[in-house]
C-alpha cells in the first residue's frame, strides 16, 4: 500500500487482482478496471498515479492509472525508484557481463534511458532511491571494517557528494519528506547484531551531519515519516540476538507502535495493538489523524485512530 496524494490509501488486492483506493471512512474505489493477475511487487510513484508492477515470471510493466496505458520494461532492470514528480525512474540494469551493469535513469515509460554510473560487481550494494528534494538518485555502501560501512550518494550529474560513515552493517534507509535527512537501520556487534535506528543529514553540505542514534531496535522499513520531523515506527517487543543479520528471527514477534519527534528528540509509545501483529509497513497521512499498517502474516490493512 501507499499514501495517495489526496490522503487516501492505494493498494493492490491479491485476491481479485484489482488496484483500489481506501479513504479514512473505509470507502473503497477501484483505481482501474484492469485486472493484474498474481502481482509480486509494486513500486508506486510519489503522486500515486503510476506504478511499476512486477510478476513472478520476471515481467515488469509501468502502468499509468490516469491514462490506463502500460509499457513493458526490460526484464534485466531491477530495483526501481520514482522521481519526486513521478515522470522518471532510476533502476539497476543488470547485464550478464559485469562490465554491462549500470545505474540508469529513464522516463517512467522506459523512454530515454541513460546510464548514470557503472556498478559492475558492486550491484548488490547499490540502492536506487530518488530523494524527495531531487538531489540524489541512489546510494551505495562499502565496508569500512567489521562493524562499519560507508554510504556514498549518487546524483544525476556526476556530483561529488560527501559520504557518511555508518556504525553498523545491513543498512536499510528511507528519506525524510523534504529529503534533508536519511533514517536508517543497521546492526552492530555491541547491540548483539540487532537492528538499531539512526538519523543523519543527507542533503548537500549537510550530508553526514547531526548523526544520532534513536535508541530503538527495529528496521527502517518498519518506519514512516508523517512530516519532516515526525516519525512513526513499529518496534518488536523482543528481538533475539542476530536479528539484524537474520530478519526471519523476528517473523513471529509482536510489534508496538512508537512516535519519534526529531525536534525534541522524544520517543513515545503510542499504542500496543490489540493483537499479535507483525507489522510490515506503516502509513500515516500528514494530518496524523489515522495510522494504517499491514500485518505480515495475513497481508491485511488495518486502520488506527491517532487523535
Amino acid at each position: 500500500p501507499t499514501l495517495g496524494g489526496d490522503g487516501t490509501i492505494n493498494y493492490y488486492n491479491q485476491e481479485d487482482g484489482y488496484f483500489y483506493k481506501l479513504d479514512e471512512n473505509g470507502n473503497i474505489v477501484k483505481l482501474s478496471d484492469k485486472v493484474f493477475h498474481k502481482v509480486q511487487n509494486v513500486t508506486w510513484a510519489p503522486n500515486d498515479d503510476k506504478a511499476i508492477i512486477e510478476y513472478p515470471d520476471g515481467t515488469k510493466i509501468s502502468y499509468d492509472f490516469n491514462t490506463e496505458k502500460q509499457v513493458t520494461l526490460p526484464s534485466y532492470w531491477e530495483d526501481f525508484s520514482f522521481s519526486p514528480d513521478g515522470e522518471q525512474i532510476t533502476s539497476k540494469s543488470i547485464g550478464l557481463d559485469e562490465d554491462n551493469r549500470w545505474l540508469i535513469v529513464a522516463g517512467a515509460d522506459a523512454s530515454q534511458a541513460t546510464a548514470i554510473e557503472s556498478i559492475g560487481d558492486r550491484a548488490g550494494y547499490v540502492y536506487p532511491s530518488w530523494s524527495p528534494n531531487n538531489q540524489i538518485v541512489a546510494y551505495y555502501t562499502k565496508g569500512v571494517d567489521f562493524d562499519r560501512q560507508e554510504i556514498f550518494f549518487v546524483g544525476l550529474n556526476g556530483e561529488n557528494f560527501k559520504s557518511t560513515i555508518v556504525e553498523g552493517r545491513g543498512v536499510e534507509a528511507t528519506w525524510s519528506q523534504d529529503g534533508s535527512n536519511l533514517l536508517y537501520s543497521a546492526y552492530h556487534s555491541r547491540d548483539e547484531y540487532k537492528p538499531k535506528l539512526w538519523i543523519v543529514g543527507a542533503s548537500g553540505d549537510e550530508i553526514g551531519t547531526n548523526r544520532q542514534s534513536l535508541e530503538l531496535n527495529t528496521w527502517a522499513s518498519k518506519c514512516t515519516f508523517a512530516s519532516a520531523t515526525d516519525i512513526y515506527c513499529a518496534v518488536p517487543e523482543t528481538l533475539e540476538a542476530g536479528a539484524g543479520m537474520f530478519p526471519e528471527l523476528a517473523d513471529n514477534t509482536k510489534d508496538n507502535l512508537y512516535k519519534i519527534d526529531l525536534k525534541t528528540g522524544s520517543k513515545t509509545l503510542i499504542a500496543v495493538p490489540d493483537g499479535a501483529y507483525n507489522i510490515s509497513s506503516l502509513i500515516v497521512p500528514e494530518n496524523q489523524e489515522y495510522l494504517y499498517f499491514t500485518d505480515k502474516h495475513n497481508d491485511m490493512i488495518y486502520q488506527m485512530r491517532l487523535e
